[in-house]
């Protein structure tokens, strides 16, 4: 695989700290690093592959440097002002954060469902959130396969969504101190119907993103689609009851055999030993796991799936990386 020159913007921040370890776990394939985040915490040394790096202050001249590929985490603000100052330099970005998701200009990708879509880039491209990743590389198979008609999203998502805040309110609501630095009610113990704004519709924005960057995704309009985003008192990993509606007949063996051999899928589906996808079996991990399949017998050709995957990895880091993996390819 070709060498090129990488920079990661965020690179202090959580999602950031994990695009540096998977680059080492992976042994990404780059000649020279830079590492960029705020005046705040510039100067901070960071390590990858045994070799010490040191944070510089992201600026308007940061990409003025020899830099083929940038991986941007670092919040929507940050990527719509230092965006396209790094694409106008020639610098391909990559940015995991909401900004450019539903840009028609933006290709939005998961490698495992539509790497086409990077052919079109104009040195952007976008990450899609990190509970519509992890459904899309469950639902791609099935797409393919039978066609989709309608889909229900019901989600149990970690804490880690919501970075250092949320961690910490789960982590002192655990000792007892219901502390609200995050949420709007305590987060321990609880189940919250409420992840980002609610929007006029009676939506919340995250539930909504999940609508609309499915249908980007798989490249179809005509889907039916609701959710529910809740988030959960677990750290890592989210989970998803993911209720479909397909076009065609199907027997419950193929779907499993469909699933065994799907890239980036684990299936984990034995009910008689207790064996389905577990958040804390997927934590730290990268693929997409995949369990409880059953038909639903309330509607015809319904099927019913159960898919868990690490937020911060799969549906952020390891998805970005993935993504210049295969630009790399490409070149």
């Amino acid at each position: 695989m070709k060498k090129i020159n990488l920079a990661v913007v965020g690179a202090t921040g959580m999602v950031g700290r994990t695009f540096l370890k998977v680059l080492e776990e992976r042994d990404f394939p780059y000649e020279n690093l830079y590492c960029f985040s705020s005046k705040r915490s510039a100067g901070t040394t960071v390590t990858v592959k045994g070799k010490d790096y040191v944070v510089q202050e992201l600026t308007e001249s940061s990409f003025d440097q020899d830099i083929d590929i940038a991986l941007f985490s670092a919040g929507g603000d940050i990527s719509l002002k230092f965006a396209p100052i790094a694409a106008s330099k020639g610098v391909i970005v990559i940015d995991n954060s909401s900004a450019w998701r539903m840009d028609p200009e933006v290709p939005l990708v998961v490698p495992e469902v539509n790497p086409e879509a990077l052919k079109n880039h104009k040195n952007i491209i976008a990450n899609p959130n990190c509970s519509t990743i992890q459904a899309v590389v469950a639902l791609k198979p099935l797409y393919d396969q039978y066609g989709i008609k309608r889909i229900v999203y019901s989600t149990y998502q970690a804490v880690s969504g919501s970075g250092v805040k949320g961690m910490k309110d789960l982590e002192e609501g655990l000792k007892g101190n219901d502390i609200m630095g995050c949420y709007a009610h305590p987060i321990a113990q609880n189940c919250l119907p409420h992840i980002d704004v609610f929007l006029e519709n009676g939506y919340t924005k995250e539930e909504m993103k999940m609508v609309n960057e499915t249908k980007k995704i798989l490249s179809d309009d005509t889907l039916k689609i609701t959710a529910t985003a809740v988030r959960v008192p677990v750290f890592y990993s989210h989970s998803e009851s993911i209720n479909v509606e397909l076009c065609k007949p199907f027997e419950i063996a193929d779907i499993f055999e469909l699933m065994k051999n799907a890239e980036g899928l684990i299936l984990q589906d034995d009910v008689a030993n207790n064996v389905y996808p577990l958040a804390k079996v997927a934590a730290d991990t990268d693929p997409v796991y995949v369990g409880r399949i059953r038909r639903d017998e309330s509607v015809n050709n319904g099927l019913n799936l159960w898919v868990v995957a690490d937020n911060i990895r799969k549906g952020a880091a390891t998805n970005t990386i993935q993504i210049a993996e295969t630009l790399i390819k490409m070149m």
